[in-house]
């Protein structure tokens, strides 16, 4: 969630100059990467015929999602409004999502619900707590799974996980699984809790009584957990802590010997199976680096390490506690999180005292193989957020996507798009919210690219979105 600070991207270019241009957003990449090469021009355009994208958002007659001509969106899930297979309203509050084909090549989607607090005070839209899917009967979050047609069109949706608490991001695995991360450091006795919190959770999206008895898996920590990638290659995972005073940390999970993933091995684990780690960045000189807003130089490419973390579980301080720099190096409002192109895309949200020139957002690449760190996306500044034309902010979910580039999902000040971004280095508008101003969130291929499936936070509105999609490479 956004807290306050204006910042921009240029809706209509990446501006690959100098990282300090404010009201834009500067860009990096290589022949192996995502973004084009460093410094390299990108022209300015709306997109549709040659340019990016697919032209201008049209605003929608309806005041919900505009979109570009030609494209269109059905409503897969709405909190109050639909209805769960057992009868209740779909819950409110929808965040990170997953998709996984099924054998009918429809989609099946496994949608976070951001509750927390007491559940008694949450309202009427939460996660229903049938007993078998139930951690914490306490606790007003958890995932619904929902089923769509190869359309998008809604066939059914049910409780996967139910009481867990503030469901933010996660991340998709190699065997096919969703990891919903609770964005929380409560423990038991907080807000009635009866059990500790802040915790990943596997949720299957095919085998419902798979998700029968949900269990933390402890081996990858307790702390604001926002989103995590998995390297499909290793198995290591890449988790981001969204949290403040102070700022988080980028964990990394190293399996033990002999781990080969699948479902259910997660659960196999011990509260300290495998390596945890967070991360600590070198500069040039090989300098300590206390935090990642200090970057201001797109391009800028750090030398990482990792520093053992003493307690995992978090039993008497937060994990971003435990360490400090010249330990670790710190980023303010870590968020979403995404394995793409051989490494980890990570976004920082913005900077304020922290950085020598203010920004709205950073999005960093991690190559395990060369075991660095570099800075892809700069957010300037955006002097007038609520005009809702010249610029984007706030960063926080993203994903690759199948027809090139990225997605990123807007948490920041006005109005609230999803954007894509060309592997040249132009941006273009998806869809931008018409009907509040809250975040959009949760964006998502089909496995066949046809549909993109995306949130709106607030009230909680699960969109299916399809058109000509073509190339953006």
């Amino acid at each position: 969630m956004s807290d306050g600070l204006a910042g921009g991207l240029s809706r209509r270019s990446f501006l690959t100059r100098s990282a300090a241009t404010v009201g834009g957003v500067a860009l990096l990449g290589s022949a192996e990467g995502l973004f084009s090469a460093p410094n390299a021009g990108a022209a300015p355009g709306p997109g549709g015929p040659g340019g990016p994208g697919y032209g201008p958002v049209v605003p929608d007659p309806a005041g919900r999602l505009a979109l570009p001509q030609g494209f269109r969106y059905t409503v897969v899930a709405e909190a109050g409004v639909t209805r769960l297979d057992s009868g209740e309203p779909s819950p409110t509050s929808s965040d990170g999502m997953g998709a996984f084909p099924t054998r009918a090549n429809g989609t099946v989607l496994v949608q976070n619900h951001e509750l927390r607090g007491a559940r008694a005070a949450a309202g009427p839209l939460v996660v229903p707590t049938p007993p078998e899917f139930t951690y914490d009967p306490q606790a007003p979050g958890g995932t619904t799974t929902i089923t769509v047609d190869r359309d998008g069109r809604r066939q059914g949706e049910y409780v996967s996980l139910a009481g867990t608490s503030t469901n933010c991001a996660g991340g998709v695995t190699p065997w096919q699984t969703w990891l919903s991360c609770e964005e929380t450091e409560d423990l038991a006795g907080v807000n009635g809790y009866t059990k500790d919190h802040g915790y990943v959770f596997e949720v299957d999206p095919e085998d419902r009584a798979a998700n029968r008895d949900p269990q933390p898996i402890k081996a990858l920590g307790r702390f604001a957990h926002e989103a995590v990638a998995v390297d499909p290659g290793s198995s290591t995972m890449y988790l981001t802590e969204d949290a403040a005073t102070p700022n988080g940390l980028l964990y990394r999970w190293t399996p033990p010997r002999g781990f080969r993933g699948g479902k259910g091995a997660l659960r196999r684990l011990g509260p300290a199976d495998g390596a945890y780690e967070a991360m600590l960045c070198l500069d040039q000189a090989g300098a300590p680096v206390d935090d990642l807003s200090r970057a201001t130089a797109v391009g800028t490419t750090y030398q990482v390490r990792w520093t053992p973390v003493p307690d995992r579980d978090a039993r008497v301080l937060p994990t971003r506690r435990q360490l400090n720099p010249p330990q670790v190096t710190r980023g303010r409002k870590l968020e979403g999180c995404w394995w793409g192109d051989g490494g980890a895309y990570v976004v920082s949200s913005f900077a304020r005292a922290e950085s020598p020139v203010p920004h709205y957002g950073q999005v960093w690449f991690h190559d395990p193989r060369r075991g660095t760190l570099t800075l892809r996306l700069r957010f300037g500044v955006d002097p007038d957020p609520d005009q809702g034309g010249s610029t984007y902010d706030g960063p926080d979910n993203i994903t690759v996507s199948p027809w090139g580039g990225v997605i990123l999902a807007e948490d920041g000040e006005g109005v609230q798009h999803l954007v894509g971004a060309t592997p040249g280095g132009q941006t273009y508008p998806i869809a931008r919210n018409d009907l509040n101003t809250n975040e959009m969130a949760g964006p998502v291929y089909s496995r066949d690219k046809r549909v993109l499936f995306a949130n709106l936070y607030e009230p909680g509105i699960c969109y299916a979105i399809t058109g000509p999609w073509r190339s953006q490479r």
